[in-house]
Formats: structure tokens, sequence, C-alpha cells
């Protein structure tokens, strides 16, 4: 069966869902991961970017919370 739409319909979908709840688990672990990895590493260029990776992955849970509290809106 095709579902051909014009416009999306604003909708998350289970398989959808599934897929955000695993990119935002992966990005939780990594983000807490490099987090306390800074507190046990004293080379300051490590630290950086520790700090700069950790940032990456705190911005990637927001877009996918932000996705989530949107509900699925196309806009």
């Amino acid at each position: 069966m095709e579902n051909n739409y014009e416009v999306v319909p604003d909708m998350i979908s289970g398989k959808d869902l599934d897929y955000l709840s695993d990119m935002f688990n992966w990005n939780y672990g990594a983000y807490k991961s490099s987090s306390n990895a800074i507190s046990s590493v004293t080379d300051s260029e490590i630290k950086e970017v520790l700090n700069k990776a950790s940032n990456i992955f705190q911005g990637n849970m927001q877009k996918v919370l932000t996705i989530l509290n949107q509900g699925g809106s196309n806009e």
C-alpha cells in the first residue's frame, strides 16, 4: 500500500519515536562519557576537545527534545 501525501501529516509514528529515542540515548551516553572524562584529564587540549564534543552531544539531545515537544509539527 502506497500513501502519497501532498502535505506530510503532523504526527510522529511509532517507528519515528523508536528512532528518536535511540538517537537521544546514543547522544546522552556520549554526552555523559565526555562530560565525566573532562574531570579526569589534565591535558588542556584534550579537555577542550571533550568540552566541544560534550556541547555537540548536548545540542543533539536538545534537538530531539524539540522535535518531541512539537509532536511532529511540520513547521
